[in-house]
C-alpha cells in the first residue's frame, strides 16, 4: 500500500470504510472521499483532516486525485451504485479500484488475525475481543464495524508491524473471503442477505469457505446455532470449540450462574482453560453473555490470565447503538439498539424483559432493506410481538430501490402486541410528548432511526 500516497474512498462514511480511511491517514497517506450523506461520522473524519464531499460529481474529486492516477488507490464499498458518476469516471480513466474487503485482506497479511464473522453479533464480539486484549496491555490493532465506547473509535492502531489484529469479517458480498485468520469466531449463520446469496445454502457455503481459510493450527470458536457443515469445513489440525449459554449448547465453552442485576449480567465462564468465576458484564443481554464467552476464549488464546479477564470484562462498555442506555430515569428508561434481523430483535427484547420484568415496553422499529423485510416478514412480526406496543417506521432502503407491495404495513397485521401503529418520524416525536405511557422505550433498526435518538433524549430528559 506504500506505493499509493493518495487514497480516495467512494462511500467514506460507512463504518468499515471510515476505519480504513483513518488507518491510511494515520500512516501518512493523503486521504479524501465521497459519501451521499453528511453524518456525525463524516464530520469526525473532516475534523481529523480528511476531505469529504457529498455531491456525486467528477468535478468534486480532489485535484490531486485527478492529477496522480498511478499513485492513487480508490477504495470502493458495495453500497455505491453502478450509476455513480465518480465511479464511472474513475473506471474509465483506469484507476486502481479495490473493494474495502480486498484492502482489508492486504492490510492483515503477515499479522496474526482474529476474524469475527456471523450474520449478527460480529460487531459486538469483535469489539469485545479488541477491548479485552487492549485493556490487558497487549499491542493490538482492530478494524471494527461500530464505535467502541471504550476506544471512542472504530479503529485501534497497532504499535508494531507484526502485532495481532482483530477484524470484523463481513459476509455481505462474500467480503470475508479475503481473510486468512489464525482465530475465527462465527457467531451465527442465520439466513440473511438473500438478495446476494439467493438462499441460505449459498450463504452456508460461503461460511464454509471462510473457515476453510483458517491458518494451520488455528482455532474456530463456533456458536451452537451455526450450521453443522461449517465445523466440518475447517482444515485438518484446526481446533473447533463450540460455545453456548448452557453446557448442552456449548460442550466446550458455556456460561453458568447467569444473573441479571440492574444493568449488569454476571456469570461464570466454563472453558478449556478452566472456570472463571463471577464475570461482570455491564452491557446487558443473554446474547451479550454469549458473545463475551467467545471473545474471552479468543483472548485466552493470546495469553490473558483469569485475573486480567475478570478486570477487562468488568471494564467493557459496549458499542454505540448496541443495547445503549440513552435515558435511565426514575420512572422511564430509553434504550437504543442496532438490531435489524428478527433473531437480533428477539434476543434484544427477551433481554430487556429479563432486566425489567412486568414493565411496559414500547418499541419503535425501522425495517432495513426491502428484500430483508420481504424475506423475513413473518419472523419480524413474531419477534416484535414480544413488546407491549410496536411503532413501525417506513423501510430504510439503503442501497435498494422499492419493491412492489413491500412496505412496513405488511408486518403490522401479524404483530400481536396489544398496541401497534405505523408512524412517521415526526409523529414519533410528537407522540413521545403527548403519550408518555410506557416504562421502557426502545428505538431499533440499522437505518437512519438513530437521528431520532438525540431528539427523543431531549423530550424524555429535558
Amino acid at each position: 500500500m506504500q506505493q499509493f500516497p493518495y487514497i480516495f474512498f467512494l462511500g467514506i462514511g460507512g463504518i468499515g470504510m471510515s476505519a480504513l480511511a483513518r488507518w491510511f491517514k494515520a500512516n501518512g497517506h493523503q486521504v479524501s472521499g465521497y459519501d451521499k450523506t453528511e453524518t456525525p461520522l463524516t464530520q469526525a473524519l473532516q475534523a481529523e483532516g480528511i476531505a469529504v464531499h457529498f455531491t456525486d460529481a467528477v468535478a468534486n474529486i480532489p485535484a490531486e486525485i485527478r492529477a496522480n492516477k498511478d499513485q492513487t488507490l480508490v477504495v470502493l464499498t458495495p453500497a455505491i451504485p453502478a450509476t455513480s458518476q465518480e465511479w464511472q469516471w474513475l473506471r474509465e480513466q483506469g484507476y486502481d479500484i479495490r473493494k474495502r474487503s480486498q484492502v482489508l485482506g492486504v492490510l492483515t497479511q503477515g499479522r496474526p488475525t482474529i476474524a469475527v464473522a456471523g450474520t449478527h453479533g460480529k460487531t459486538t464480539t469483535s469489539s469485545m475481543v479488541a477491548h479485552l486484549l487492549h485493556h490487558a496491555g497487549l499491542d493490538i490493532g482492530a478494524f471494527l464495524g461500530g464505535i467502541s465506547v471504550n476506544l471512542g473509535s472504530n479503529l485501534l492502531l497497532p504499535r508494531s508491524a507484526d502485532a495481532p489484529v482483530v477484524v470484523e469479517a463481513d459476509e455481505y458480498d462474500r467480503s470475508f473471503l479475503t481473510l486468512h485468520p489464525d482465530v475465527a469466531i462465527v457467531t451465527s449463520t442465520d439466513a440473511d442477505h438473500l438478495d446476494i446469496y439467493g438462499d441460505q445454502h449459498a450463504l452456508i457455503d460461503s461460511f464454509c469457505q471462510f473457515v476453510s481459510q483458517l491458518k494451520p493450527g488455528g482455532t474456530l470458536l463456533l456458536n451452537h446455532t451455526a450450521d453443522a457443515r461449517v465445523a466440518a469445513a475447517v482444515p485438518a489440525g484446526t481446533r473447533v470449540l463450540r460455545y453456548g449459554l448452557t453446557a448442552a449448547q456449548g460442550p466446550d465453552l458455556f456460561a453458568d450462574n447467569i444473573a441479571a442485576s440492574g444493568h449488569k449480567f454476571t456469570f461464570d465462564l466454563h472453558g478449556s482453560e478452566g472456570v472463571v468465576h463471577e464475570l461482570e458484564l455491564a452491557v446487558p443481554g443473554f446474547h451479550n453473555v454469549e458473545n463475551m464467552l467467545a471473545a474471552a476464549a479468543a483472548a485466552q488464546l493470546f495469553g490473558l490470565t483469569k485475573a486480567q479477564l475478570i478486570e477487562a470484562v468488568a471494564a467493557y462498555r459496549g458499542v454505540k447503538r448496541r443495547f445503549e442506555f440513552v435515558v435511565t430515569g426514575p420512572t422511564q428508561v430509553y434504550v437504543d439498539d442496532y438490531a435489524h434481523h428478527p433473531r437480533e430483535i428477539e434476543a434484544f427484547l427477551r433481554s430487556l424483559r429479563a432486566l425489567y420484568p412486568e414493565k411496559r415496553v414500547r418499541v419503535i422499529f425501522q425495517p432495513h432493506l426491502f428484500t430483508r423485510t420481504r424475506d423475513f416478514a413473518e419472523e419480524f412480526s413474531s419477534s416484535l410481538s414480544l413488546a407491549d406496543e410496536v411503532v413501525l417506521l417506513d423501510i430504510y432502503p439503503a442501497r435498494e430501490l422499492p419493491l412492489p407491495g413491500i412496505s412496513s404495513a405488511m408486518l403490522l397485521a401479524a404483530i400481536t402486541a396489544p398496541v401497534k401503529s405505523l408512524q412517521t418520524k415526526a409523529q414519533v416525536l410528537e407522540n413521545a410528548q403527548l403519550n408518555p405511557t410506557f416504562d421502557i422505550l426502545a428505538t431499533v433498526g440499522a437505518g437512519d432511526i438513530d437521528a431520532l435518538v438525540p431528539q427523543l433524549k431531549r423530550i424524555l430528559n429535558p
